[in-house]
């Protein structure tokens, strides 16, 4: 069942809304429905079982802790 959800933006940022589901044949709705999925789907979530695989890694977790003490060090560079 679909739900509807309200959400209060400022008009530019309405503008870049409508002019980027126009660009796209949207609807401003269908177009923040799927731009929502799509970054939901590819930039943020991982599941539980995947967590629980990437964890198991011992060398992994092992690069990932060596790392994380380097940032609180300081001895890392940025690389462009």
């Amino acid at each position: 069942m679909s739900k509807t959800i309200t959400m209060r933006v400022d008009d530019d940022i309405y503008q870049m809304f409508k002019k980027a589901a126009h660009g796209a044949r949207r609807t401003i709705s269908n177009f923040l429905e799927y731009a929502t999925i799509s970054y939901l789907s590819q930039e943020t979530y991982i599941s539980d079982s995947e967590m629980k695989e990437i964890t198991k890694d011992k060398d992994l977790m092992k690069s990932l802790k060596l790392g994380e003490k380097e940032i609180k060090e300081g001895s890392y560079k940025i690389v462009c």
